[in-house]
């Protein structure tokens, strides 16, 4: 008897400690989003603007269309038909000014430039 409690106490202590790990795990993801949220005042600003297509249209034909074509063809970059439903807004802004993948330089648009441009590449 006494071995079965011992058992079932070290299945339990497995469990706790599952859980509390999986939590640990969820709540450092958490704040590492909000940390992204409020540690990026370029990001907020520029979702806190409304962008205008026809700007963004222009930013995107004089600083992308060169590498992402729109049309079935490939050039350097990928097409970003549908960018927006793949990335989020955050991800898009992150991937525009940081050069992380090459051959893409880094781009540093105004903040207004930035939302013309998420505004354009949002209807594509």
């Amino acid at each position: 008897m006494d071995n079965q409690i011992v058992q079932s106490n070290a299945w339990l202590n497995r469990l706790v400690l599952t859980i509390m790990v999986i939590m640990l795990v969820v709540s450092v993801g958490f704040l590492g989003l909000y940390w992204q949220k409020v540690s990026d005042p370029y990001a907020q600003e520029v979702l806190s603007l409304e962008g205008d297509i026809q700007n963004g249209l222009a930013i995107f034909q004089i600083n992308c269309a060169g590498c992402h074509n729109l049309q079935a063809d490939r050039n350097v970059g990928p097409r970003l038909e549908n960018v927006a439903k793949r990335k989020s807004q955050r991800h898009i802004i992150t991937q525009v000014i940081s050069g992380r993948t090459p051959p893409m330089p880094k781009f540093q648009p105004s903040e207004q430039e930035m939302a013309d441009l998420l505004s354009y590449l949002s209807r594509l």
